[in-house]
């Protein structure tokens, strides 16, 4: 019998631990879901026979080394900041560690350590990261296995609402950590294009947009990931004149978007006093310059010709321009507006949420003729709790964990899934879940 340890019961993890208890009987595995808030552990589990939900406490030292040595293989749903105290102790007890996280520094400098043990830390095996590494690299391969030589890749990806509950004028609904996407972009988006280096800073950052048309679906706004250089050694394609990656959404997001990046209120170093005091409308006054002016009036001298009428619909319908009073007590401008933006931008019970990724490459064949591949994925959610993000970060790393519990992976160290014998086999049963790309050459 095999003994999983699932750390973390949020919102990401549904599609996960159903996996697990759905595949638990055949495979012989025990589940123990563990989460700070007990209630929500004993939701996930729902009294399956093979699952045991427990509060856990990650700062609790005796409690994580303890449940960390039962275990067979622990799965982090944490924070990625939290990740680090897991892969240190499944290191000592030789116990295999998977997450849907990004490679931190910290972690890498692992690797060394783990390989030594016969310990794999498989990361990034998530949605984006995860099935995006795996469906670039699967394309990648076949291309330089055939002879060809990429000059172009260029992959974006979002999670945004489905077309028929988009009933917003921004055409966006939280179906993942929204403080990750009030602070998304921040620091300096680099990429190559055609040989040349380029830079958007974070006050550009949504100013500077790609039109990204996904057959069937429509067109979205693309923007730039802070860091595509560092994919060309990731994806073995170190020479490539052109490379990007990018997150989407629905056109107009981004020109409305850059409205809060101008004023400044997506910063979150320092806490505003007494905020609980101010109405929205005098959080925008105190970012503005003096004058006699409306606040109506005064945003748009702020904002110059960036700001229409679509965009000024936009801020409006968030009711950030009213005397609404905030409800946050000393807290950041990211964190105040991140408050009011999870009311206004929460998934209503009826609500589907969708994901949209897609690669756009170009290469040249083994008889140097150039052709281009466009590899789409559009996954529609089922509800509120099995969304499309939760099956597509939940799933495929599921599908990794099982492998690694049938010894079907032979990697060790600090893993991500680049490699055929993790993509190959991911790729292949998420299609049985309905995670399918649509590839079209010419």
């Amino acid at each position: 019998m095999k003994k999983i340890l699932v750390i973390g019961a949020g919102r990401s993890s549904t599609s996960l631990i159903t996996y697990l208890l759905n595949n638990s009987e055949k495979e012989n595995w025990k589940i123990k879901v563990g989460d700070i808030s007990l209630d929500l552990a004993q939701q996930k589990t729902a009294n399956h026979k093979n699952a045991t939900a427990i509060v856990f406490d990650i700062n609790n030292e005796q409690q994580r080394e303890g449940e960390i040595q039962q275990a067979d293989l622990v799965i982090s749903m944490l924070p990625a900041f939290l990740h680090m105290s897991v892969a240190q102790d499944c290191i000592r007890y030789k116990k295999h560690m998977a997450t849907a996280s990004y490679v931190s520094k910290e972690m890498a400098a692992l690797h060394q350590e783990a390989q030594a043990e016969g310990v794999i830390l498989l990361n990034e095996m998530g949605l984006d990261p995860g099935i995006d590494h795996a469906s670039a690299m699967k394309i990648i391969d076949e291309i330089h296995e055939a002879g060809g030589e990429l000059t172009s890749f260029k992959s974006y990806c979002g999670g945004l609402v489905a077309p028929e509950y988009n009933d917003n004028p921004w055409g966006y609904k939280f179906s993942w950590n929204p403080r990750n996407v009030v602070l998304a972009g921040q620091g300096t988006a680099q990429f190559i294009d055609h040989g040349a280096y380029k830079y958007i800073p974070y006050n550009r950052l949504f100013t500077q947009i790609e039109t990204i048309e996904v057959e069937g679906h429509g067109k979205f706004e693309g923007y730039a990931n802070r860091d595509s250089l560092s994919y060309r050694k990731i994806y073995h394609i170190d020479a490539i004149p052109t490379m990007l990656r990018g997150t989407l959404r629905m056109p107009g997001f981004c020109k409305a978007w850059n409205v809060f990046v101008k004023l400044g209120l997506t910063e979150d170093t320092f806490k505003i006093e007494a905020s609980e005091k101010l109405t929205y409308a005098e959080l925008l006054l105190a970012y503005l310059p003096k004058g006699n002016k409306t606040l109506k009036e005064k945003l748009i001298a702020f904002m110059g010709t960036e700001m229409d009428q679509e965009t000024w619909d936009k801020i409006e319908w968030l009711g950030i321009t009213s005397d609404r009073k905030i409800n946050l007590s000393n807290a950041t401008p990211a964190q105040l507006l991140q408050d009011l933006l999870e009311e206004k931008w929460k998934l209503q019970e009826e609500d589907k949420d969708m994901i949209v990724m897609q690669h756009l490459i170009s290469y040249k064949n083994a008889k140097r003729e150039t052709k281009h591949i466009t590899s789409s994925l559009v996954v529609t959610g089922d509800d509120t709790l099995h969304t499309a993000m939760a099956k597509t970060v939940g799933t495929p790393l599921a599908i990794a964990s099982k492998l690694i519990l049938q010894n079907k992976i032979s990697a060790r160290g600090v893993v991500i899934p680049t490699t055929k014998e993790i993509y190959e086999p991911v790729l292949k049963e998420l299609e049985n879940f309905g995670v399918k790309f649509k590839e079209k050459e010419n």
